[in-house]
C-alpha cells in the first residue's frame, strides 16, 4: 500500500528520515466468509451467494486472534466475500477491539441500512472500505448488480454520517478508467474520508512502448491525475487520504512526478522517504488468512497457502522460512530478475508484485511485467 497524501505531505513539510522499520507483525487481511450477494467481474475470492463449508467457527477465529496478538499483528482488516454476510461478524470486530487491533471492514456495502450503520458504528471500526468500481453504470456492470451502485452510495452515507471513517475503493482497468475523474469529483462533494486505488493484476506488454502501451499509459493517466488530486489538498492543509496498491512502481513514479512539478523539491529526502517505505510487503508487512483457515503471502497468491491455522499457529507460520516463497519474499534485498534486477530504484518498490510475474512468467522471481515505467526511468 502506497499512502500518497502522507509523501505529499512530506513533501511540504519534510520530516527526518530514519532506517525502514518494520511492525512487529503484518497488517492481516481476514477473509472471514466467502459467501457474498454479489458475483464481481475481478473478484480474487470467487465468492457465490452460497454457502461454503469448512469455514472458521466463531471459537476458532477467537483463538487464532490471541496468537495475532501475541505476535503483534497491529490490524485485522475484516473481508470476504460480503463480511457482513457472517452472523457473528460483530462478535468477532468487538473481541477484535477489545484487544487491541486497528479493526477494518473491506465490504461492498450494498447491505448496509440505518439498522447496521448504527451496529457498525456501535462496533467502533476504525474504517469501512466499500468499493466504488465507477459511476452509476459501470460499478452496476462490473458488479453484475443493477442498483448496486445507489446502494453502496447509501452505505458510505450512511457510515460517513454516524461518524464512522469511511473509503472508497477502487479497482482501475482499462474498462473504468474514464470514470476515474468524475468518482474523484463524487469523493469530494461526498466529504468522503479516503479514496484507495487498486491496479488490477494484469499482464502487461513487455518494455519497448511501455509510455504509450495502453495498459501503461491508462496507469500513469491514473497516477497523474491522483498525486494531482493530492498534492492540491496537501497544499491547503486538508485531511483527505489517497492510497494506491498492488503496483509499487507508484512509489518510483511519484519521484518523477515531483521532479517535473514541485518546485524547490528536496529530492534526495523525498527519495530516502521513499526507500523508508520500501515498496512490496507481501509476506513480509501484509498477510492474508482465508475462510478455510489457509495462510497465505497476501490476498491475491491463494493458490500459494504457507500453512492453515486450525494446524499450526500463525505465528508459527509467519516466521517459517523453509517454504521458498516466503524465504525469498522476506530476503533483504529480494533477489529478482529481468528490468528489476538493473533497476535503479529497486530500494523504492522492492520489486513490485511477485504473484503477477508468477501467474504470468511462472517465475515469482521474475520482473513484474506491469510496471509501467520505461527503461529511461528506470536508469541510474
Amino acid at each position: 500500500m502506497f499512502r500518497v497524501s502522507r509523501f505529499m505531505r512530506e513533501i511540504l513539510h519534510p520530516t527526518i528520515p530514519g532506517p525502514r522499520r518494520d511492525p512487529p507483525g503484518p497488517v492481516v487481511i481476514w477473509n472471514l466468509v466467502r459467501r457474498c450477494n454479489l458475483t464481481c467481474m475481478h473478484c480474487y475470492s470467487i465468492s457465490a451467494d452460497i454457502d461454503f463449508p469448512g469455514e472458521l467457527s466463531t471459537p476458532e477465529v477467537f483463538g487464532v486472534m490471541e496468537d495475532l496478538k501475541a505476535f503483534g499483528v497491529p490490524a485485522l482488516i475484516l473481508s470476504g466475500g460480503e463480511p457482513l454476510l457472517r452472523p457473528d461478524l460483530f462478535e468477532i470486530a468487538q473481541r477484535a477491539k477489545a484487544l487491541g487491533f486497528y479493526t477494518a471492514l473491506s465490504t461492498n456495502g450494498t447491505l448496509i441500512d440505518p439498522v447496521l450503520a448504527a451496529r457498525i458504528a456501535a462496533t467502533g471500526f476504525d474504517y469501512v472500505g466499500i468499493s466504488l468500481d465507477g459511476l452509476e453504470q459501470t460499478h452496476d456492470r462490473f458488479r453484475r448488480k443493477a442498483g448496486a451502485f445507489l446502494r453502496a452510495l447509501n452505505g458510505i452515507r450512511l457510515c460517513r454520517d454516524t461518524g464512522v471513517k469511511v473509503g472508497v475503493r477502487f479497482t482501475l482497468t482499462q474498462d473504468n478508467a474514464a470514470d476515474l475523474p468524475g468518482l474523484l469529483d463524487l469523493v469530494e462533494a461526498e466529504r468522503i474520508d479516503k479514496f484507495y486505488l487498486s491496479h488490477l493484476n494484469y499482464a502487461g506488454r513487455g518494455n519497448v512502448n511501455r509510455k504509450r502501451d495502453a495498459e501503461f499509459a491508462t496507469a500513469r493517466a491514473a497516477m497523474d491525475l491522483i498525486f494531482e488530486k493530492a498534492f492540491h489538498y496537501a497544499q491547503r492543509g486538508l485531511e483527505k487520504e489517497f492510497v494506491t496498491g498492488n503496483n509499487d512502481a507508484d512509489g518510483v513514479y511519484l519521484l518523477h512526478w515531483a521532479r517535473r512539478h514541485v518546485a524547490a523539491l528536496d529530492e534526495g529526502h523525498l527519495r530516502q522517504k521513499l526507500a523508508e517505505w520500501g515498496g512490496n510487503a507481501s509476506g513480509v508487512n501484509v498477510a492474508n488468512i482465508d475462510n478455510l483457515g489457509n495462510v497465505h503471502p497476501d490476498t491475491m497468491w491463494w493458490d500459494c497457502t504457507l500453512g492453515n491455522v486450525r494446524s499450526r499457529a500463525f505465528s508459527a507460520i509467519w516466521r517459517d522460512t523453509r517454504h521458498p516463497i516466503m524465504a525469498g519474499l522476506k530476503a533483504r534485498p529480494r533477489r529478482i530478475g529481468g528490468r528489476c534486477a538493473d533497476c535503479a530504484y529497486f530500494d523504492i518498490c522492492g520489486g513490485n508484485t511477485r504473484v503477477r510475474a508468477m501467474k504470468l512468467t511462472g517465475d515469482p522471481w521474475a520482473e513484474d511485467p506491469a510496471c509501467y515505467l520505461d527503461d529511461a526511468e528506470i536508469a541510474a
